[in-house]
């Protein structure tokens, strides 16, 4: 059987962490910022995470 390629569109976005855990990006942060208020904004600063119920179709098309 061949190896199964990986989705490179899953590989630019997501990054496994050291805890098995999956990091992404935020949704609505790439332009047209100033509809948004601050608090919106400086909350998608921090760090997110895939959900649960995604973690092993994200790793299936990363690996």
């Amino acid at each position: 059987m061949p190896k199964m390629k990986s989705v490179k569109g899953a590989v630019k976005r997501f990054k496994v962490k050291k805890n098995g855990q999956i990091k992404r990006g935020t949704a609505f942060r790439s332009h047209i910022l100033t509809k948004q208020d601050a608090k919106t904004r400086r909350k998608q600063h921090a760090p997110k995470v895939v959900a649960k119920a995604d973690e092993k179709n994200i790793k299936d098309m990363i690996n």
